[in-house]
């Protein structure tokens, strides 16, 4: 959804941008050709490989790339000088890349390496680990709460079962387990039965909806009036995220509701671009499968008085 993006980031030349999934640079090419030699590009990812392809293909462009998690945007920000930007761009969830370049750290169903599925392999543990330590009942929360795993109770059960007769070390053996414990009457014909399994526990390691929770209102307070925040979600519970702390803030008072009287002297921050999600194109959902589940939702920072 390229051009989606850019329409709702409304780039223009001189602007600064904010990619907070950078990623290996694709939307943040195609942003840098529009923000000119005057313009200026910050690239995040929490994946050192994302940062080192970026910066390869963007060599000699206006973009300054650095390693760390946008839950931490504005600390980025300040550490650079660059305290405020024109837009914000988050694209969600796993790229082609990461699950290309997964050998090492076991986001694809296929892989034989061992299950990781950490974004950055230096910051928390391994999934490996919480597949190997958590309760049957912890196992079962966070495939539903994660993944909305119809058959996370089954699944968890099954989970436990293997790993007292052998520990579940890499990514294709956690998919074998999971499809096994799935009905094969229930199993999807359309996706593989392990994905929503994987994408649990791929966000429950990387703390991926408490990390956009943290992020958006710093984003959005460090928009100059008239910049632009774009999310593109790949999942409801991102989308759901991204909703409620956009209407959050474009309501005319955002105090607690407990609290007697306003304290937020009443003005809204932003005004909602998206009221219902924007989604691929017939065509693009035909020419990229993968986009099939997109969300794009925008808001617009208004100008202090």
């Amino acid at each position: 959804m390229s051009a989606e993006i850019l329409e709702y980031l409304a780039v223009r030349p001189g602007m600064r941008v904010v990619d907070c999934t950078v990623g290996s640079g694709g939307h943040a090419q195609a942003i840098c050709e529009k923000l000119g030699p005057d313009g200026e590009l910050v690239g995040i990812d929490a994946d050192a490989d994302a940062i080192e392809r970026t910066r390869e293909r963007l060599a000699r462009k206006p973009v300054i790339l650095v390693q760390g998690n946008f839950r931490e945007v504005g600390t980025i920000l300040d550490k650079l000088d660059r305290p405020v930007a024109d837009g914000f761009l988050y694209d969600l969830g796993l790229s082609s890349e990461q699950l290309g370049a997964s050998e090492g750290r076991g986001f694809s169903f296929r892989s034989a390496a061992p299950l990781d599925m950490r974004f950055d392999p230096t910051v928390g543990q391994p999934a490996a680990a919480l597949v190997a330590e958590l309760s049957e009942q912890d196992v079962a929360r966070l495939l539903w709460e994660f993944g909305e795993e119809r058959w996370a109770r089954r699944i968890a059960r099954a989970i436990v079962r293997e790993r007292e007769r052998a520990p579940i070390r890499t990514a294709a053996r956690f998919a074998e387990v999971v499809t096994q414990a799935i009905p094969s009457r229930a199993r999807s014909t359309r996706i593989h039965p392990a994905t929503k399994s994987m994408m649990a526990l791929r966000i429950a390691v990387n703390g991926e909806l408490a990390a956009l929770r943290q992020s958006l209102p710093q984003a959005i307070r460090r928009t100059t009036g008239g910049g632009r925040i774009v999310v593109l979600s790949y999942h409801s519970l991102e989308d759901r995220v991204t909703k409620d702390a956009f209407r959050d803030d474009a309501r005319p008072c955002r105090c607690p509701p407990l609290l007697p009287t306003c304290r937020c002297e009443g003005r809204a921050l932003v005004r909602v671009l998206t009221r219902k999600p924007v989604t691929p194109s017939a065509a693009e959902r035909e020419s990229n499968p993968r986009s099939r589940s997109a969300k794009l939702r925008a808001v617009e920072r208004i100008a202090e008085d």
